[in-house]
């Protein structure tokens, strides 16, 4: 799968799972435009990659293709601190 179509997939699972999973009353869906990558990895016949959104809701994604198993996995994730230690 080349990576074009990988992102293009990824992006359209995620705006997929966060119409799905909204909140009906926030009256809004997203669409592709607001889905963005913010890492992208490809090695060999494998791809991964980190999205978000443009909903402040602290949710990022994370799609991985196996190459070899021709499988997509995808996951979904919430920030929910970021700590600074000085070391």
């Amino acid at each position: 799968m080349g990576t074009e179509e990988f992102v293009e997939i990824s992006k359209q699972l995620v705006v997929d799972y966060v119409n799905d999973k909204r909140d009906v009353t926030d009256g809004k869906e997203v669409t592709e435009s607001d889905v963005f990558v913010v890492w992208l990895s490809k090695t060999l016949q494998n791809n991964k990659t980190l999205l978000s959104t443009t909903v402040s809701d602290g949710m990022y994604y994370e799609v991985t293709h196996n190459g070899n198993k021709r499988e997509v996995y995808f996951d979904a994730y919430k920030k929910w601190e970021n700590i600074k230690f000085d070391i």
